[in-house]
């Protein structure tokens, strides 16, 4: 069984394929982040309908000049929903997105939301990871960790996300011949801090780069995490839905949710 920790299966154009294509592969388990208030209907509709769906409805850093009160009145909603597993996307963008002020603000919150949700966090950090693991220090994200989504960083940066309790999602660029640093750090970080993901439709993995991501695909990325680790195809499945379902508490979640 593999786990893709970070798709948007709400915004697939023919999910009820890409789904029956992916779970012929072995993938069984999705986690569906958000991105913007006014698609968490969306997003949690289609978790609602998809057997072994999760939904992590957040405020993506591009969307947090959307932040009012009401946005953080319904986010406690859905969090304690019982098919959420998490609170994302959320973190820094230095490329785009609101005013870094914005952003700042709106990440803080939703850190304290997640501690005070018992949530963990799926993190977006593009561009401004020095300045985010400061804040995730100094909200105490630790309390709850979760998973930095498409790490594709230093080895350093790696390790203090570790120390945080934040895994790294490994996804297609893991996959492009000319991603050797990121390769590195997959094959020195401790084997129970790596999950997968694809973050379909986007970043669709080697020789697909390009095209639009398809969930199956993530069984790509799961062969060269093998591959950089020695592993088989059974124990990488083993060892990453371990960790997903450790760091995201799935194995919790299911029970209240059955």
């Amino acid at each position: 069984m593999l786990v893709d920790t970070h798709i948007h299966l709400d915004f697939l154009a023919d999910l009820a394929s890409e789904l029956g294509a992916a779970r012929a592969q072995g993938i069984a388990a999705w986690v569906v982040p958000g991105v913007a208030p006014a698609g968490w209907p969306q997003l949690m509709a289609t978790v609602a309908a998809v057997p072994g769906a999760w939904a992590a409805p957040g405020v993506h850093p591009q969307a947090a000049a959307d932040w009012r009160p009401e946005v953080e009145r319904e986010l406690l909603r859905l969090a304690a929903a019982p098919r959420t597993a998490a609170l994302g996307e959320v973190g820094l963008d230095g490329a785009t997105g609101p005013d870094p002020a914005t952003q700042e603000r709106v990440f803080r919150r939703m850190i304290g939301l997640a501690r005070e949700t018992g949530r963990p966090l799926l993190l977006h950090l593009r561009r401004a990871t020095a300045r985010a693991l400061e804040l995730l220090r100094a909200e105490r994200a630790a309390d709850v960790g979760g998973i930095a989504h498409a790490y594709s960083g230093s080895l350093e940066t790696a390790k203090a996300l570790i120390d945080l309790g934040f895994a790294l999602g490994i996804g297609g660029v893991v996959t492009f011949p000319d991603a050797r640093r990121l390769g590195d750090v997959v094959r020195s970080v401790p084997a129970n801090w790596l999950v997968l993901e694809t973050d379909a439709p986007d970043l669709a993995p080697h020789p697909h780069r390009g095209a639009d991501n398809r969930a199956e695909w993530l069984t790509l990325v799961a062969a060269r995490v093998a591959e950089l680790r020695g592993w088989t195809a059974a124990e990488t499945a083993r060892i990453t839905t371990d960790n997903a379902r450790r760091v995201l508490r799935l194995a919790m979640l299911e029970e209240n949710a059955s």
